[in-house]
């Protein structure tokens, strides 16, 4: 499973075999944990990073009278909380929305790690540097897109970021998440999130149904969430915009 973080590795430049071979080295454990589980709580003090391998992680934070907003999702391939490297802390919690296979990578490894291989250091602090990209784009949808290209922003960024590891084809992917997770996700309600899918479905653009994304017209698909994949930085800077 670790060959996902290799595909996205190489996605953005040459790992070569020595690298591949220390980055297998620094994984110390591999855990298992279901759905609903807290990986990361905020505010206790880290002494290891998470490794994605399968499943579905968010990070969020909640208000005091339970109502929630999930700020990121992380898919196979992703390191969650590699911010805790250097911060020690999170601010907010990591938990798994399914199923999820994790890998544990001490920060004493890493550390080491990234000391015998500068390049790979570069790579993590592009992924932090990502995961920022990932931030403000999620704060413009809940600040100013409509209901339905909120909706369809995530569908389209969840396409991209699948594709990049295997886990999608032109024609859709697997997404085995609750309309309530969507909403947590976009700062709608369940109702709001229902219409929005009906819509995108009459719309012709994609469908949501049984665990699954279907994208019918991704053109149309970007166009409802005006979305442009650079801030992804998938290697192809002349990609055209929706």
């Amino acid at each position: 499973m670790i060959e996902r973080h290799f595909a996205k590795l190489r996605a953005r430049g040459v790992l070569s075999p020595d690298e591949e071979q220390g980055i297998r080295d620094a994984v110390a454990e591999l855990r298992t944990v279901p759905a609903d589980t807290i990986v990361v709580r905020a505010y206790e003090v880290q002494d290891h990073s998470t490794l994605l391998l399968d499943g579905i992680l968010c990070r969020y934070k909640d208000l005091r009278n339970g109502q929630r907003q999930m700020t990121e999702l992380h898919v196979a391939g992703d390191f969650a909380d590699l911010h805790s490297f250097t911060l020690k802390y999170l601010d907010h919690d990591v938990m798994s929305l399914t199923p999820c296979r994790l890998a544990i990578v001490p920060h004493t490894k890493l550390r080491d790690l990234t000391e015998r291989f500068p390049s790979l250091a570069r790579s993590y602090w592009f992924s932090t540097n990502l995961d920022a990209a990932i931030h403000r784009e999620w704060e413009l949808s809940l600040g100013r897109r409509t209901a339905s290209a909120r909706v369809a922003m995530l569908l389209s960024e969840l396409h991209q970021r699948l594709l990049l590891v295997g886990l999608a084809d032109a024609h859709g992917y697997e997404l085995p998440l609750t309309q309530t997770d969507i909403a947590e996700c976009t700062g709608l309600t369940n109702v709001s999130v229902n219409r929005v899918l009906r819509e995108l479905r009459e719309d012709g653009a994609a469908t949501v149904a049984a665990g699954r994304v279907r994208i019918l017209d991704r053109s149309a698909l970007w166009r409802a969430a005006e979305f442009d994949p650079r801030y992804l930085y998938l290697g192809d800077a002349t990609v055209k915009r929706f």
